[in-house]
Order: C-alpha cells, then sequence, then structure tokens
C-alpha cells in the first residue's frame, strides 16, 4: 500500500528527535494503520508492528520562539479545532508544520473553515474577484472559448474549476457564453470542491436540477455517469474531491481562480544553525493558545522542498530573504496539471495573488474582512500565503510532459486584453445610476491600481474603492503543440 499524502507531511514535521533518540509514531489513516519510525538521519522507514503502544521522545530543548507575522485581537475560548490541534502536538510527537496547521484548519472533516461555513462574499470573510462583477467570470469565459477554438474546437472537452467558492464565476462564465452553442455543447462541467455546504450554493448558483428532468431521450451521456444539468447553459456538472478524479482521455481546460493561495506552505527561517523550519507548538503564555517555534536544526522538509527552492533561485535571491516559503502542494498541482494538459491536450488559466519570485512570510489570517493573528481561534479564519508563481513555472518545465507556462501578468493585462473595457461600455448603456456606480466601482476593484481616483481623499461619506489590477496575476499552462494562448503571446 503506497504512502498517503498525509503521511508524508507528519514525516515532514516529526524531524525534532535528537541524535540520539528514535521516535516511533502510530498513525491512523482511513482504510489504513501503520506504525513509522524515524531515525536521526531523518530517513522515514516503515514497521509493520501493531501491538505495540505507541511511544515518542521529542527533544524540546533547542526550539526557539519565533515573532509571529499577524494582527493582534482579543483572546478566544479554545474551540473544538484548537482542541484537536492541542492533542496533535501533545500526543502525536510534539510540534506541527505550519502546513498541517493550515491543513487542519482549512479542510478539517469536522471543524475547518471551508467546510463548516460560507466564507465568501460580503458576509463572510473576504470578497473575490467573482463577488464584486459579473465582468470577471464573462472575461474568464471569454479566455476559456479563445483557448478552445485554439485547440481546434473539440466536440467534448472538460471545463474544470478548482475551488468554485459560491460557483458565482462558473455561473458568470456559462452564462456568457450560452450564445455560443458548439462551445455550450461541447462542454463538461467538472467542479473540484470538498465542502459540503460550499457544494449546495454552487448547486444553487448554477441553477442545476436532476438530468432526468431535462435529458432528452438518446441523450449522449453515460447512464452510471453522477452528473447534474445546469439550466444555464445545458451543460453536465459533475463535483469532484480532488483533480484526479476528473475524467482524462478528453482536453480538459482548468480555472484556478484564488485556489492555489489556499494551499498550505511551509516556513524556514535562515538561522546560525542554517536553515530551519518554523514549527507550530503550545503557547507558554497562558493567554495564547499557539506559538511558533524554530526547529533545533533543519528538517527532512528543508532538504525536500527548501533545497529544491534554492536550486531554482539565483544568488542575489539567496542572500536577500532570511524567511522563505514553499508550498509542495502548488508544485505537485502544477505537475498534475501539465502533465494532464501536455496528453490530454487543453490548458489552465491561474488567477492569485503572488509574485514572480521567491515568497517571504506572507502567511496571513482574514476574518470578517479583517486582519487577525494567525494563530487565534483555528477555524474561524481563512488562512492564505501569496502564490510563487516562479516555481510553478520552474516545475511545470521540469515535468518535461509537452506543457508549456506562460507568464504571469497582471490581472489588469490580462482583463484588459480581453475587452473587460468594451464590456462595461455596453451594461452601461441600459443601467440605471445606481447600477452604473455599482459597475465603474467593480470594473476599478478588477483592473486598477490603487483607490479609485474619482474618490476625493477627504470624502468619508463612501468606503474608499481600491483597485487590485496589480496585486493579482494570471498564469497560463497550456499544451506546448498550441502555442502561448490569448493575452500570453
Amino acid at each position: 500500500m503506497g504512502m498517503s499524502p498525509i503521511t508524508r507531511r507528519l514525516l515532514a514535521s516529526r524531524t525534532l528527535v535528537s541524535l540520539s533518540q528514535i521516535a516511533r509514531i502510530s498513525l491512523f489513516v482511513p482504510g489504513c494503520r501503520r506504525t513509522l519510525t524515524e531515525v536521526s538521519s531523518g530517513s522515514p522507514s516503515t514497521d509493520s508492528r501493531e501491538d505495540e503502544s505507541p511511544v515518542i521522545s521529542v527533544d524540546r530543548s533547542d526550539l526557539c520562539r519565533v515573532k509571529e507575522h499577524s494582527h493582534y485581537g482579543a483572546s478566544r475560548e479554545e474551540s473544538t479545532l484548537s482542541k484537536h490541534i492541542r492533542s496533535l502536538i501533545q500526543f502525536g510527537g510534539g510540534p506541527i508544520t505550519v502546513a498541517h496547521y493550515m491543513e487542519e484548519v482549512l479542510t478539517n472533516p469536522q471543524a475547518g473553515f471551508y467546510v463548516q461555513q460560507d466564507a465568501f462574499g460580503a458576509g463572510g470573510s473576504f470578497i473575490t474577484s467573482p463577488d464584486i462583477s459579473q465582468m470577471f467570470g464573462e472575461m474568464v469565459g471569454v479566455w476559456s472559448m479563445c483557448l478552445w477554438q485554439q485547440i481546434g474546437q473539440p466536440n467534448h472537452f472538460n471545463l474544470v474549476e478548482l475551488g468554485p467558492g459560491r460557483g458565482t464565476l462558473m455561473a458568470d462564465l456559462l452564462r456568457g457564453t450560452a450564445k455560443f452553442t458548439d462551445f455550450s455543447k461541447a462542454l463538461s462541467v467538472h467542479l473540484v470542491e470538498c465542502s459540503p455546504s460550499l457544494r449546495k450554493l454552487q448547486y444553487k448558483a448554477l441553477q442545476c436540477s436532476s438530468r432526468k428532468e431535462v435529458l432528452l431521450p438518446g441523450a449522449a451521456h453515460d447512464a452510471n455517469e453522477n452528473f447534474e444539468i445546469t439550466k444555464i447553459s445545458g451543460a453536465p456538472v459533475s463535483w469532484h474531491l480532488e483533480l484526479a478524479q476528473v475524467p482524462r482521455g478528453v482536453p480538459t481546460i482548468i480555472i484556478a481562480h484564488e485556489f492555489y493561495d489556499t494551499l498550505p506552505i511551509h516556513q524556514f527561517q535562515k538561522t546560525s544553525r542554517g536553515w530551519c523550519e518554523k514549527l507550530v507548538d503550545l503557547a507558554e503564555d497562558p493567554s495564547e493558545e499557539f506559538r511558533f517555534v524554530l526547529s533545533p536544526r533543519p528538517t527532512s522538509a528543508c532538504n525536500m522542498f527548501l533545497a529544491k527552492r534554492l536550486k531554482w533561485s539565483s544568488m542575489e535571491e539567496r542572500q536577500k530573504y532570511t524567511d522563505i516559503e514553499v508550498c509542495p502542494g502548488a508544485l505537485k498541482l502544477a505537475h498534475d496539471i501539465a502533465k494532464r494538459v501536455g496528453e490530454d491536450g487543453g490548458g489552465a488559466l491561474i488567477i492569485d495573488y503572488g509574485e514572480d519570485g521567491i515568497i517571504s512570510d506572507s502567511l496571513q489570517a482574514i476574518k470578517k474582512h479583517q486582519f487577525v493573528k494567525v494563530l487565534e481561534e483555528p477555524g474561524a479564519a481563512d488562512l492564505s500565503a501569496y502564490v510563487d508563481f516562479a516555481a510553478v513555472k520552474h516545475t511545470v518545465i521540469e515535468a518535461a510532459a509537452g506543457a508549456s507556462a506562460y507568464g504571469p501578468i497582471s490581472q489588469s493585462q490580462f482583463l484588459g486584453q480581453l475587452g473587460i473595457n468594451f464590456r462595461l461600455e455596453a451594461l452601461l448603456k441600459n443601467a440605471s445610476e445606481e447600477q452604473a456606480e455599482a459597475l465603474q466601482e467593480g470594473y476599478w476593484r478588477l483592473v486598477g491600481d490603487g483607490v479609485a481616483p474619482w474618490l476625493e481623499e477627504d470624502d468619508n461619506s463612501k468606503p474608499s474603492v481600491t483597485g487590485m489590477g496589480n496585486r493579482y496575476k494570471a498564469l497560463a499552462i497550456v499544451d506546448t503543440k498550441v502555442g502561448p494562448p490569448i493575452c500570453f503571446d
């Protein structure tokens, strides 16, 4: 039986054992029970014995506390998720990686942030581009349709969205392209979503109904395939827990909007002992729940993930940064996308906030549109980090799977080349005064930079309208044979 992703992450975080100690950790994974042993060299090996009680001996003597990168807030009563994370640290071998902490906070099956609530929109913790204006989803639809034409207008292809949120982007995309019947008839929608509550919102946003109510006799769909039908365009809609579950063998167009920033990251800090990993431990201060600490020596994650990222960087970058973040999940996903696109055809569009280079100390927590402490009240706030677009591109190149990466370019440049200004003019012609104001504000938020120029600096009657056109970036991964897609040529 292969080692699970959870097992690998835990192995990467259990490297605090002193040279004279051996830590045996019993892990319980759904459908599997195994004992893992770490030796002083940091190399994991499996042990099939199941009758021994778990024993852990951890050297905490050299752990160093580091300054937390967050905004402070009032303390809260310990939550169910806090108790769970506390037990992981107390009984699982000591401090856990930042990546493990993020995974629990965001996707814990019982109390994870995305599992238990609707985080999107004005009533949630943050607002995304599709929530700002319908024009965003429409422009992504234009890009998707242009790529479909570029790859030869296949009669059937998968249109995949990773982390669809409330389904707003996909609904606007389908609505905007519904008149192009050849495109609409050819696509099958696949939504990769782990949250049951968000799946319900997506079902509603796409106006889905049972296929028995819509499909005509003789429709070309497998009777055993599990899907619904969207009344927006008549396309079949399916939900999946991960990209690997989306059917292969046909071209695929993948949309990943604000998805990469939620993937768990490892944080590393340069010290006199070399590169050490930032970990999450129990707080010594009784008024706090958790604290950040540094590993006493380089961890296995340093050797696996940081070493690869430094290999891709210049000498100038290595000397510049004392804090570096690496997202193994982003690299794996980029590799999987490159392989799928190279073998089946199609492409992927990644839009997120980030940089075309090393990311340093960007982890943040947002609750109800406000920054809060990263380690405070786990599960109540969204955690995210900047995307390292340079690492994504390097991964695509190393995959050597027949795919190429283009960009990143600013969101402002991406939307501008797709004609968002012309779309705005068309919508303004039939808009009321109130609608026109909302359209203009939405347009500026999507493509502008800084505070909207038409707002007076001393005008406190209205909330500020701040553009994020340069903060967000777009990167494309496409089949090498078709060349650069629109906006990236």
